[in-house]
């Protein structure tokens, strides 16, 4: 499966650029994140939750960047576990065109799901790919423009309430 988009943000690419390399605004930005660390200067492990279809799953993975060619373009490879549900497999590659105050993303992104996931249908699983990096980039785009700010943690590191009165 590939999926190809591309989306004006309204940040200079520098900006849009350390935005992608910032761990705080990845987890905020990826669908069921629960952890993502860096663990080398290239590499980092997420956990994420995700539903597909009617499979629910947690997925522990990694996560490999090549910045050759930053800041206008990088490329990351990745595969994720998700024990009885399946594995998922891929990569994207990433091009900024910066614009004045403004940056054209377009992004290429493979998928390759294995497992109990992968019998679900490629349509089923094509569109909830569609959907989650839809999700994704609509998020990033909002808290690069300002338009939305990162949740706070608290001393634990766990996302506190955006409203501690209703908490």
């Amino acid at each position: 499966m590939e999926l190809a988009e591309e989306i004006t943000i309204a940040a200079p690419l520098e900006k849009v650029y350390e935005g992608l390399n910032d761990i705080a605004i990845l987890k905020a930005c990826i669908p069921g994140c629960e952890e993502l660390d860096w663990t080398s200067e290239n590499e980092m492990e997420a956990k994420v939750t995700l539903k597909i279809g009617p499979v629910k799953a947690k997925f522990g993975g990694k996560v490999t960047l090549d910045t050759t060619n930053a800041p206008t373009g990088f490329s990351l490879a990745g595969a994720g576990d998700g024990g009885l549900a399946g594995f998922a497999k891929g990569g994207a590659d990433v091009e900024l065109i910066g614009d004045g105050d403004s940056t054209l993303l377009k992004y290429v992104a493979k998928a390759e799901p294995g497992g109990k996931i992968a019998q679900l249908g490629g349509r089923l699983i094509t569109s909830t790919a569609r959907k989650l990096s839809k999700m994704f980039f609509i998020k990033f785009e909002k808290i690069m423009s300002g338009e939305e700010s990162l949740p706070e943690e608290d001393d634990a590191g766990e996302t506190a309430p955006s409203d501690p009165v209703s908490a």
